[in-house]
């Protein structure tokens, strides 16, 4: 049996919280991970927007870091949910607000990376195209349509997927 890696580990979750200071602090955890990866978010949303794509890959590994410090945290709030509710319904409240402009920050980004996706996949298959089209040769239909290549002659590109 192979002895597990760090980081296939799963960290242990933080016992629910039972003061209100404890929830508070809670909440202010969440808040500053929060904001931490939305300027990250943002960070990387701009900087793909403009086409730095090798600049806005450089923020991976903070970004990975701030997610996994969130998730922990949203694990803890799953399991003190119950007593904020009764305790520290205004704290929630604020909480929710925070969490809905976050994900809609999210969509944001996750819109822009979605849209470079396809744009760079067009310009791959763009590229592919006119390298068959270059590479095979001329002919015409009896009706002097130019005829497609047969997709059995067709050979595919290799792309660099690092930058």
């Amino acid at each position: 049996m192979k002895p597990r890696s760090q980081e296939s580990q799963a960290s242990p979750v933080p016992p629910p919280v039972a003061t209100p200071a404890d929830a508070r602090r809670l909440a202010d955890g969440m808040l500053d991970t929060m904001n931490a990866l939305l300027a990250v978010i943002e960070r990387e949303t701009e900087l793909v927007r403009a086409g730095k794509i090798r600049e806005g890959m450089a923020l991976e590994k903070q970004k990975s870091e701030l997610s996994r410090r969130y998730a922990g945290a949203i694990s803890q709030f799953k399991g003190s949910q119950a007593y904020m509710m009764q305790s520290t319904p205004e704290l929630l409240a604020a909480l929710q607000r925070h969490h809905d402009m976050f994900r809609a920050i999210l969509q944001v980004n996750l819109t822009v990376l979605a849209t470079a996706h396809a744009v760079s996949e067009g310009i791959v298959r763009g590229v592919s195209a006119e390298a068959q089209r270059r590479s095979m040769p001329q002919t015409y239909t009896a009706s002097g349509a130019r005829s497609a290549p047969p997709r059995q002659h067709t050979s595919p590109i290799a792309v660099s997927r690092s930058l």
